[in-house]
């Protein structure tokens, strides 16, 4: 199945190749979880402190247990220091 994987700032690295506006359409098995989807692009959890699913935030807590569906977006941003 296919899911958007939109990262960004520092974490745009972890994209694959021809990912365009900081996001990229990926194939996915089905059963594949949050973090099951950022660790298939080596992206590290401890860089990911913002992360939506389609909008509404995921708690680290529920990452390895929200299956992903068909036509999901996932984003997610570092953490962010200034002042």
């Amino acid at each position: 199945m296919q899911v958007t994987l939109k990262l960004f700032a520092s974490l745009g690295v972890h994209l694959p190749a021809g990912a365009e506006r900081n996001q990229a359409d990926v194939a996915v098995a089905d059963g594949t979880t949050v973090w099951g989807l950022l660790d298939a692009h080596n992206v590290p959890r401890g860089s990911c402190h913002l992360v939506l699913l389609n909008g509404h935030f995921q708690a680290p807590a529920v990452r390895d247990t929200t299956v992903l569906q068909p036509g999901d977006a996932v984003a997610v941003w570092p953490p962010v220091a200034g002042g």
